[in-house]
Protein backbone atom coordinates (compact mmCIF):
# COMPACT_ATOMS: atom_id res chain seq x y z
CA UNK A 1 0.00 0.00 0.00
CA UNK A 2 0.85 3.91 -0.98
CA UNK A 3 2.07 5.48 1.73
CA UNK A 4 -0.02 9.15 0.89
CA UNK A 5 1.98 12.34 1.36
CA UNK A 6 0.56 15.96 1.30
CA UNK A 7 2.98 18.77 0.31
CA UNK A 8 1.54 21.94 0.94
CA UNK A 9 4.03 24.82 -1.04
CA UNK A 10 2.91 28.18 -2.71
CA UNK A 11 6.46 27.43 -4.80
CA UNK A 12 5.10 25.96 -8.02
CA UNK A 13 8.65 24.57 -8.70
CA UNK A 14 8.43 22.20 -6.01
CA UNK A 15 6.01 19.53 -7.18
CA UNK A 16 8.29 19.38 -10.06
CA UNK A 17 11.14 18.63 -8.39
CA UNK A 18 9.58 16.16 -5.92
CA UNK A 19 8.14 14.31 -8.94
CA UNK A 20 11.77 13.85 -10.10
CA UNK A 21 13.57 13.20 -7.21
CA UNK A 22 11.05 10.42 -6.10
CA UNK A 23 9.79 9.33 -9.45
CA UNK A 24 11.41 5.84 -8.41
CA UNK A 25 8.88 5.33 -5.40
CA UNK A 26 6.31 7.10 -6.98
CA UNK A 27 6.70 4.28 -10.04
CA UNK A 28 6.95 1.50 -7.50
CA UNK A 29 3.70 2.88 -5.58
CA UNK A 30 5.87 3.13 -2.42
CA UNK A 31 4.82 7.15 -2.40
CA UNK A 32 1.65 8.65 -3.31
CA UNK A 33 1.76 12.75 -3.58
CA UNK A 34 -0.89 15.48 -3.40
CA UNK A 35 -0.43 19.37 -3.78
CA UNK A 36 -1.76 21.70 -2.11
CA UNK A 37 -0.40 25.55 -2.47
CA UNK A 38 -1.44 26.67 0.74
CA UNK A 39 -2.78 25.78 4.22
CA UNK A 40 -6.43 26.42 3.32
CA UNK A 41 -6.39 24.20 0.25
CA UNK A 42 -4.39 21.49 2.06
CA UNK A 43 -7.78 21.52 4.45
CA UNK A 44 -9.76 21.23 1.60
CA UNK A 45 -7.34 18.20 0.31
CA UNK A 46 -7.61 16.41 3.59
CA UNK A 47 -11.32 16.37 3.30
CA UNK A 48 -10.82 14.73 -0.44
CA UNK A 49 -8.65 12.11 0.82
CA UNK A 50 -8.70 11.67 4.45
CA UNK A 51 -6.23 8.56 4.65
CA UNK A 52 -3.08 10.94 4.20
CA UNK A 53 -0.33 9.90 6.35
CA UNK A 54 2.14 12.68 6.47
CA UNK A 55 2.27 16.09 5.35
CA UNK A 56 5.40 17.93 4.29
CA UNK A 57 4.51 22.16 4.64
CA UNK A 58 6.22 25.52 4.34
CA UNK A 59 5.95 28.20 6.43
CA UNK A 60 5.55 31.34 4.76
CA UNK A 61 2.41 30.86 2.17
CA UNK A 62 -0.43 32.90 1.22
CA UNK A 63 -4.31 32.48 2.72
CA UNK A 64 -3.11 29.96 5.53
CA UNK A 65 0.86 29.84 6.67
CA UNK A 66 2.32 26.61 8.01
CA UNK A 67 2.01 27.26 11.26
CA UNK A 68 -1.71 28.16 11.12
CA UNK A 69 -2.30 24.83 9.34
CA UNK A 70 -0.44 23.17 12.21
CA UNK A 71 -2.96 24.04 14.71
CA UNK A 72 -6.10 22.85 12.35
CA UNK A 73 -4.02 19.77 11.44
CA UNK A 74 -4.14 18.77 14.99
CA UNK A 75 -7.92 18.84 15.67
CA UNK A 76 -8.37 17.27 12.20
CA UNK A 77 -6.66 14.32 13.53
CA UNK A 78 -3.73 13.69 15.78
CA UNK A 79 -2.18 10.88 13.70
CA UNK A 80 -1.27 13.10 10.91
CA UNK A 81 2.16 13.99 11.52
CA UNK A 82 4.05 17.27 9.72
CA UNK A 83 7.56 17.85 8.79
CA UNK A 84 7.94 21.37 8.03
CA UNK A 85 9.85 22.10 5.23
CA UNK A 86 10.75 25.67 5.05
CA UNK A 87 13.85 28.59 4.45
CA UNK A 88 12.79 29.95 7.46
CA UNK A 89 15.18 28.13 9.73
CA UNK A 90 16.05 30.16 12.68
CA UNK A 91 15.25 28.87 16.17
CA UNK A 92 12.03 30.82 16.86
CA UNK A 93 10.09 29.21 13.54
CA UNK A 94 11.92 25.79 15.04
CA UNK A 95 10.18 25.91 18.44
CA UNK A 96 6.75 27.27 17.61
CA UNK A 97 6.42 24.43 14.77
CA UNK A 98 7.94 21.85 17.52
CA UNK A 99 5.07 23.51 19.91
CA UNK A 100 2.30 23.23 17.59
CA UNK A 101 2.93 19.89 16.58
CA UNK A 102 5.36 19.39 13.92
CA UNK A 103 7.24 15.99 14.24
CA UNK A 104 10.42 17.36 11.95
CA UNK A 105 11.90 20.18 10.45
CA UNK A 106 14.08 20.38 7.04
CA UNK A 107 15.52 23.66 5.95
CA UNK A 108 15.63 24.55 2.19
CA UNK A 109 17.13 24.44 -0.11
CA UNK A 110 15.67 20.79 0.12
CA UNK A 111 18.73 17.77 0.65
CA UNK A 112 15.98 15.07 -1.11
CA UNK A 113 18.05 12.37 0.28
CA UNK A 114 17.51 13.41 3.90
CA UNK A 115 14.09 14.53 2.92
CA UNK A 116 13.23 10.57 1.99
CA UNK A 117 15.20 9.48 5.40
CA UNK A 118 12.89 12.02 7.41
CA UNK A 119 10.03 10.81 5.15
CA UNK A 120 10.70 6.94 5.93
CA UNK A 121 11.09 8.00 9.93
CA UNK A 122 7.84 9.92 10.21
CA UNK A 123 6.11 6.87 8.53
CA UNK A 124 6.98 4.41 10.67
CA UNK A 125 5.79 6.96 13.85
CA UNK A 126 2.56 7.25 11.88
CA UNK A 127 2.34 3.22 11.61
CA UNK A 128 3.58 2.89 14.94
CA UNK A 129 0.98 4.85 16.33
CA UNK A 130 -1.82 3.57 13.77
CA UNK A 131 -0.56 -0.08 15.53
CA UNK A 132 -0.66 0.69 19.02
CA UNK A 133 -4.38 2.59 18.10
CA UNK A 134 -5.24 -0.76 16.35
CA UNK A 135 -4.09 -2.91 19.57
CA UNK A 136 -6.58 0.06 22.26
CA UNK A 137 -9.21 -0.81 20.04
CA UNK A 138 -9.05 -4.78 19.85
CA UNK A 139 -8.30 -4.40 24.06
CA UNK A 140 -10.76 -6.15 25.48
CA UNK A 141 -10.57 -3.45 28.40
CA UNK A 142 -12.26 -1.04 26.21
CA UNK A 143 -15.73 -3.43 25.29
CA UNK A 144 -16.22 -3.08 29.05
CA UNK A 145 -17.09 0.67 28.01
CA UNK A 146 -19.33 0.11 24.53
CA UNK A 147 -22.59 1.49 24.99
CA UNK A 148 -25.19 -1.11 24.08
CA UNK A 149 -26.68 1.72 21.63
CA UNK A 150 -23.58 1.25 19.46
CA UNK A 151 -24.12 -2.19 19.49
CA UNK A 152 -27.66 -1.67 18.34
CA UNK A 153 -26.83 0.66 15.93
CA UNK A 154 -24.90 -2.06 14.25
CA UNK A 155 -27.12 -3.81 11.22
CA UNK A 156 -26.92 -7.86 12.28
CA UNK A 157 -25.54 -9.02 8.49
CA UNK A 158 -22.72 -6.28 9.14
CA UNK A 159 -22.03 -7.29 12.51
CA UNK A 160 -21.81 -11.05 11.67
CA UNK A 161 -19.90 -10.54 8.47
CA UNK A 162 -17.10 -8.32 10.48
CA UNK A 163 -17.07 -10.14 13.24
CA UNK A 164 -17.52 -13.81 12.33
CA UNK A 165 -14.27 -14.05 9.98
CA UNK A 166 -11.33 -15.69 11.41
CA UNK A 167 -7.71 -16.55 10.01
CA UNK A 168 -4.51 -18.21 10.16
CA UNK A 169 -1.88 -15.87 11.71
CA UNK A 170 2.02 -16.50 12.55
CA UNK A 171 2.60 -14.84 16.11
CA UNK A 172 3.40 -14.61 19.50
CA UNK A 173 1.52 -15.02 22.80
CA UNK A 174 2.49 -14.43 26.29
CA UNK A 175 0.69 -15.12 29.37
CA UNK A 176 1.48 -13.09 32.53
CA UNK A 177 0.61 -14.54 36.04
CA UNK A 178 1.05 -12.54 39.10
CA UNK A 179 2.30 -15.03 41.45
CA UNK A 180 1.12 -15.71 44.98
CA UNK A 181 -2.00 -13.13 44.34
CA UNK A 182 -4.73 -15.67 45.71
CA UNK A 183 -2.70 -16.11 49.72
CA UNK A 184 -3.99 -11.81 49.20
CA UNK A 185 -7.46 -12.34 47.84
CA UNK A 186 -8.17 -14.89 50.39
CA UNK A 187 -6.90 -13.07 53.62
CA UNK A 188 -7.56 -8.78 52.08
CA UNK A 189 -10.88 -7.15 52.04
CA UNK A 190 -12.30 -7.39 48.61
CA UNK A 191 -12.17 -3.44 48.03
CA UNK A 192 -8.30 -3.41 48.80
CA UNK A 193 -7.72 -6.84 46.29
CA UNK A 194 -9.33 -5.34 43.04
CA UNK A 195 -7.21 -1.85 43.80
CA UNK A 196 -4.49 -4.17 44.01
CA UNK A 197 -5.11 -6.20 40.65
CA UNK A 198 -5.71 -3.27 38.91
CA UNK A 199 -2.74 -1.60 39.64
CA UNK A 200 -0.54 -4.38 38.71
CA UNK A 201 -2.68 -4.93 35.40
CA UNK A 202 -2.17 -1.40 34.53
CA UNK A 203 1.69 -1.55 34.66
CA UNK A 204 1.42 -5.13 32.79
CA UNK A 205 -0.57 -3.51 30.10
CA UNK A 206 1.20 -0.44 29.31
CA UNK A 207 4.58 -1.79 28.56
CA UNK A 208 2.87 -4.91 26.73
CA UNK A 209 0.89 -2.03 24.55
CA UNK A 210 4.58 -0.28 24.05
CA UNK A 211 5.91 -3.16 22.04
CA UNK A 212 3.06 -3.06 19.75
CA UNK A 213 1.02 -6.39 21.84
CA UNK A 214 -2.72 -6.40 22.56
CA UNK A 215 -4.83 -7.56 25.94
CA UNK A 216 -6.32 -11.09 24.49
CA UNK A 217 -7.82 -11.42 27.85
CA UNK A 218 -7.28 -11.19 31.57
CA UNK A 219 -7.52 -14.48 33.48
CA UNK A 220 -8.02 -14.31 36.80
CA UNK A 221 -4.93 -12.67 38.00
CA UNK A 222 -3.06 -13.68 35.00
CA UNK A 223 -2.74 -11.59 31.30
CA UNK A 224 -2.77 -13.14 28.20
CA UNK A 225 -0.92 -10.94 25.57
CA UNK A 226 -0.61 -11.28 21.73
CA UNK A 227 1.82 -9.96 19.45
CA UNK A 228 1.39 -9.90 15.83
CA UNK A 229 3.48 -8.20 12.59
CA UNK A 230 7.10 -8.16 12.55
CA UNK A 231 9.87 -9.44 15.14
CA UNK A 232 6.67 -10.52 17.24
CA UNK A 233 8.61 -13.35 19.43
CA UNK A 234 11.09 -10.07 19.93
CA UNK A 235 8.50 -7.86 21.01
CA UNK A 236 7.06 -10.37 23.09
CA UNK A 237 10.00 -10.96 25.08
CA UNK A 238 10.90 -7.49 25.44
CA UNK A 239 7.16 -7.32 26.69
CA UNK A 240 7.79 -10.00 29.40
CA UNK A 241 11.01 -8.21 30.42
CA UNK A 242 9.78 -5.09 31.23
CA UNK A 243 7.06 -6.00 33.03
CA UNK A 244 8.96 -8.29 35.23
CA UNK A 245 11.56 -5.42 35.82
CA UNK A 246 8.36 -2.48 36.45
CA UNK A 247 6.41 -5.34 38.88
CA UNK A 248 9.73 -5.98 40.93
CA UNK A 249 10.18 -2.42 41.26
CA UNK A 250 6.85 -1.54 42.69
CA UNK A 251 7.49 -3.84 46.33
CA UNK A 252 8.28 -0.80 48.36
CA UNK A 253 5.54 0.96 47.46
CA UNK A 254 2.40 -1.51 47.68
CA UNK A 255 0.43 -0.41 50.81
CA UNK A 256 -2.54 -2.38 50.15
CA UNK A 257 -0.87 -5.72 50.92
CA UNK A 258 2.35 -5.54 53.86
CA UNK A 259 4.57 -8.20 53.34
CA UNK A 260 3.14 -9.10 49.71
CA UNK A 261 6.44 -8.88 47.38
CA UNK A 262 4.33 -9.41 43.44
CA UNK A 263 6.45 -11.32 40.88
CA UNK A 264 5.11 -12.64 37.75
CA UNK A 265 6.08 -15.99 36.01
CA UNK A 266 5.66 -15.62 32.21
CA UNK A 267 5.40 -18.31 29.66
CA UNK A 268 5.35 -17.28 25.90
CA UNK A 269 5.42 -18.83 22.37
CA UNK A 270 5.84 -18.14 18.49
CA UNK A 271 4.32 -19.97 15.54
CA UNK A 272 0.86 -20.78 13.96
CA UNK A 273 -2.63 -20.16 15.09
CA UNK A 274 -6.14 -19.44 14.76
CA UNK A 275 -7.29 -15.43 14.90
CA UNK A 276 -11.21 -14.89 15.55
CA UNK A 277 -14.31 -14.09 17.30
CA UNK A 278 -15.23 -17.13 19.56
CA UNK A 279 -18.59 -17.07 21.55
CA UNK A 280 -22.02 -16.26 20.17
CA UNK A 281 -23.16 -14.07 17.05
CA UNK A 282 -27.27 -14.24 18.35
CA UNK A 283 -26.00 -13.04 22.19
CA UNK A 284 -23.58 -10.58 20.48
CA UNK A 285 -21.18 -11.50 23.24
CA UNK A 286 -17.80 -12.83 21.44
CA UNK A 287 -13.88 -12.85 22.44
CA UNK A 288 -11.19 -11.95 19.83
CA UNK A 289 -9.36 -14.49 20.50
CA UNK A 290 -6.46 -16.53 19.38
CA UNK A 291 -6.58 -20.50 19.62
CA UNK A 292 -4.03 -23.62 18.79
CA UNK A 293 -1.85 -25.65 20.22
CA UNK A 294 0.92 -22.65 20.04
CA UNK A 295 -1.45 -21.32 22.73
CA UNK A 296 -1.77 -23.74 25.04
CA UNK A 297 1.91 -24.87 25.00
CA UNK A 298 2.14 -20.87 26.11
CA UNK A 299 -0.32 -21.57 28.82
CA UNK A 300 1.65 -24.31 30.18
CA UNK A 301 5.02 -22.82 30.51
CA UNK A 302 3.55 -20.32 31.96
CA UNK A 303 2.98 -22.57 34.84
CA UNK A 304 5.60 -24.36 34.93
CA UNK A 305 7.77 -21.14 35.48
CA UNK A 306 8.59 -19.83 38.71
CA UNK A 307 7.89 -16.51 40.41
CA UNK A 308 10.52 -14.12 38.23
CA UNK A 309 10.95 -16.92 35.24
CA UNK A 310 10.30 -16.48 31.61
CA UNK A 311 9.97 -19.75 30.21
CA UNK A 312 10.51 -20.19 26.42
CA UNK A 313 10.43 -23.68 23.77
CA UNK A 314 13.40 -24.78 22.28
CA UNK A 315 12.04 -23.71 19.16
CA UNK A 316 11.62 -20.22 20.01
CA UNK A 317 15.04 -20.13 21.74
CA UNK A 318 16.24 -20.63 18.28
CA UNK A 319 14.92 -17.79 16.76
CA UNK A 320 15.78 -14.92 19.91
CA UNK A 321 19.40 -16.63 20.80
CA UNK A 322 21.36 -13.84 19.51
CA UNK A 323 19.33 -11.34 20.94
CA UNK A 324 18.68 -12.49 24.67
CA UNK A 325 20.62 -14.13 26.75
CA UNK A 326 19.02 -17.26 28.05
CA UNK A 327 19.53 -20.50 29.96
CA UNK A 328 18.47 -24.48 29.31
CA UNK A 329 16.07 -25.01 31.63
CA UNK A 330 16.00 -28.71 31.05
CA UNK A 331 12.53 -30.77 29.84
CA UNK A 332 9.53 -30.76 31.77
CA UNK A 333 6.37 -32.57 31.67
CA UNK A 334 3.83 -30.54 30.26
CA UNK A 335 -0.03 -30.90 30.47
CA UNK A 336 -1.51 -33.30 27.50
CA UNK A 337 2.30 -33.60 25.34
CA UNK A 338 3.00 -36.69 25.37
CA UNK A 339 7.14 -36.24 24.65
CA UNK A 340 8.78 -34.04 27.69
CA UNK A 341 9.46 -30.38 26.28
CA UNK A 342 12.71 -28.84 26.50
CA UNK A 343 12.98 -25.10 27.78
CA UNK A 344 15.01 -22.15 28.40
CA UNK A 345 14.41 -19.03 30.88
CA UNK A 346 15.07 -15.64 29.51
CA UNK A 347 17.26 -13.78 31.82
CA UNK A 348 17.65 -10.07 29.80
Amino acid sequence: MSAKILVVDDESDLELLIKQKFRRQIREGTYEFYFAPNGRKALEKLQEQSDIDVVLSDINMPEMDGLSLLVKLHELSPLIKTVIVSAYGDMDNIRTAMNRGAFDFVCKPVNFADLDVTIQKTLRHVTQLRDTLRAVKENNILRMYVDETVIQFMSRQEFETSVMLNETVQASVAFVDICRFTAVSEHAPADTVVRLLNKLFDVMVKEIIAQGGYIDKFIGDAVMAVFRGNYHLDRAIDAALAVRNRIDALQETIPEAPGYVPKVSVGINAGEMISGNIGSASLRRLDYTVIGDTVNLAQRLQSSAHPGQILITHHAYQQIKESFRCEPRGEVILKNKEQPVEVYEVLE
